[in-house]
């Protein structure tokens, strides 16, 4: 007991566990570490994209449980008003217009997913986007989406 509380960075005063799950897969983070951000990272990795080989079935739980967590409305709108800087609960519930039991319950799960970092100051708890890909993510799928968007207005309209 006297270990939970002296883990302030906790995510919302329940105990957090240093592994990471993915659909059901426990991995600690070396194991995580090892097997994906090395390999992720690395040149080699993005020659075995362009090559289409396949990648591994852990792998691709992985990147299937980074899209699950990011394939939720609402957490799209916290990280979109994390965009302008860190900001805290009551910040984020205004802006989301959310209720703070369930903006809490998306942070944690960004936070847990290592796309959020949370930092507490006092009582109140600061969230920020820890993952530096996450804005160009965004960025990436919004302009896929605002072309094919463009060219499906093109061919109903018969513009092109």
């Amino acid at each position: 007991m006297a270990e939970q509380g002296a883990r302030e960075d906790d995510g919302a005063g329940e105990e957090t566990d240093e592994g990471f799950d993915a659909h059901g897969i426990k991995l600690d983070c070396i194991s995580l570490y090892t097997h994906m951000i090395i390999p992720m990272s690395s040149p080699c990795f993005l020659r075995r994209i362009a090559k289409h080989n396949p990648l591994p079935d852990e792998a691709l739980q992985l990147v299937a449980h980074r899209f699950a967590v990011l394939a939720e409305p609402m957490r799209l709108r916290l990280i979109q008003a994390l965009f302008a800087g860190e900001k805290n609960v009551t910040e984020l519930v205004a802006i989301t217009e959310g209720t703070q039991a369930n903006v809490s319950r998306h942070l944690q799960t960004l936070t847990n997913a290592h796309i959020l970092g949370r930092r507490k100051e006092g009582l109140q708890v600061f969230y920020s986007i820890s993952d530096p890909t996450i804005p160009k993510l965004c960025e990436l799928v919004c302009n896929s989406l605002e072309k094919s968007l463009t060219r499906e207005v093109g061919r109903l309209t018969g513009k092109r």
